[in-house]
């Protein structure tokens, strides 16, 4: 059984009878007397997809999702879903964009660390490696001595992605993304 002093993004649960996984929260004590910690949480259902918030009492307790992760490769998009394999039965299925809640903005086709996650024998999502390392193809100019502060520019990936990069970032350069809120990490050399 998890509790509140459990959370963690990705934790995955059963609340209210439906599957969820944890997508953020935040914690807050109540001044009034007695008054527990209580968790301001933003859950997806696992099933449908649909985005919950809910403010949950400490004390309470959750039942883990029976599911099952596995190992995929990612094959292609025809518009509509994306295509993915399990490597090791090497049976296909497809999620849509909706399934994959915007990191389908990371997807290559030599992507490596994808995990599909498998909830009562369907497969709801896919888990995506915490970063991925991919070219700048279009760059900003930088306004030099504009400000005192870092300066970021706008910068779009190979993929299509839009990411705000540090000013030295240039076409052509590989840079290193988190997959999880699509911030710039670090500029990766060859």
């Amino acid at each position: 059984m998890y509790e509140v002093s459990d959370f963690k993004r990705g934790l995955c649960f059963v609340f209210k009878g439906h599957p969820v996984q944890l997508v953020d929260y935040s914690l807050s004590t109540p001044t009034a007397r007695g008054g527990g910690t209580i968790a301001k949480s933003k859950m997806r259902n696992l099933v449908t997809g649909q985005l919950l918030t809910e403010s949950i009492r400490s004390g309470e307790k959750f039942a883990p999702v029976d599911m099952e992760r596995s190992n995929v490769g990612y094959l292609y998009t025809d518009g509509s879903a994306y295509h993915f394999m399990d490597n090791e039965s090497f049976e296909q299925f497809e999620l849509t964009a909706e399934q994959l809640s915007g990191a389908e903005r990371w997807l290559t086709e030599d992507i490596q660390g994808l995990t599909s996650l498998t909830v009562d024998g369907n497969i709801v999502s896919v888990d995506f490696p915490p970063t991925v390392v991919l070219e700048v193809t279009e760059a900003d100019p930088v306004i030099k001595g504009a400000t005192a502060k870092a300066q970021y520019k706008r910068s779009v990936v190979s993929t299509g992605a839009e990411v705000q990069v540090p000013g030295y970032v240039d076409v052509g350069h590989k840079i290193k993304i988190d997959t999880r809120d699509g911030h710039f990490v670090e500029r990766v050399r060859d």
